[in-house]
């Protein structure tokens, strides 16, 4: 069989076609994103400051600190002992210094704190954002952070009037995976959970959303392997320009 010039053009204009076709129908499925925190702010720089804090312990600091600071918001929750998530970053933070015999003076917790408050974007952040609000899809941070914490990570990574109000986990009292949590959503945004992607930077928030019932987006910057909880992410991507691919598909950037 002969491919002529008018049957390749017709074929591409097909496919074309069928590609715009499928990322208007997500674009009308999905009304709204809701994202957790650490998909637009840059979390790297804090391993930096660890760094410079304490000289060759930053790296082992900043691991033990991040992976206490998620068990304490689990533990937090299953308990009904319920803390802001500014109150768990820095008892975390004491504990891992503890841990470790780091001495942790009033001016080093202040340096490594203030991380929490002048964060970067990630280089993709603001232009897929702008993509996915031009496009009318309502935007949503969905997180552990206080309110404070996210306007705070708004202002400093210049991501002011794209998101709607602020849901922080401080309005339900129960951090993430907590069905509560996700179900926010749901109430502020007045939408189906079908109508809401929920765009994961951790595996297991990625499994938490997906076990509520959102579709979900795992934004895996760090390429971690999946969690093996039983629930897989809708799909997979290495940063939010790729999540607003999914939802919308390829474009120019705002």
């Amino acid at each position: 069989m002969f491919l002529t010039r008018r049957t390749l053009i017709n074929s591409a204009t097909t496919a074309a076609t069928g590609r715009l076709f499928l990322a208007s129908t997500r674009a009308a499925r999905y009304r709204a994103v809701a994202l957790d925190a650490f998909t637009a702010f840059d979390p790297r720089p804090i391993a930096a400051r660890a760094e410079e804090v304490f000289p060759g312990k930053g790296t082992i600091l900043t691991d033990l600190w991040r992976a206490r600071q998620f068990e304490y918001t689990w533990l937090r929750t299953i308990s009904r002992t319920y803390v802001d998530f500014r109150q768990i970053t820095e008892e975390s933070l004491v504990y891992a210094a503890n841990a470790l015999a780091l001495d942790l003076s009033t001016e080093k917790r202040h340096r490594l704190l203030q991380c929490f408050r002048e964060f970067k974007p990630w280089p993709d952040a603001i232009a897929a954002l702008q993509r996915l609000k031009t496009a009318g899809i309502r935007l949503v941070f969905l997180s552990n952070f206080t309110a404070a914490m996210l306007t705070s990570g708004v202002q400093s990574c210049g991501l002011q009037g794209l998101f709607e109000p602020h849901l922080s986990t401080d309005r339900v009292r129960a951090f993430k995976p907590d069905p509560c949590a996700y179900h926010m959503a749901v109430d502020a945004l007045n939408l189906r959970r079908d109508e809401i992607l929920f765009g994961a930077f951790a595996g297991w928030d990625a499994a938490g959303a997906k076990a509520f019932g959102f579709p979900t987006f795992w934004v895996n910057r760090t390429k971690q392997p999946a969690e093996e909880l039983g629930f897989s992410p809708d799909a997979t991507g290495h940063d939010l320009d790729e999540l607003a691919r999914f939802v919308i598909g390829p474009g120019t950037t705002a």
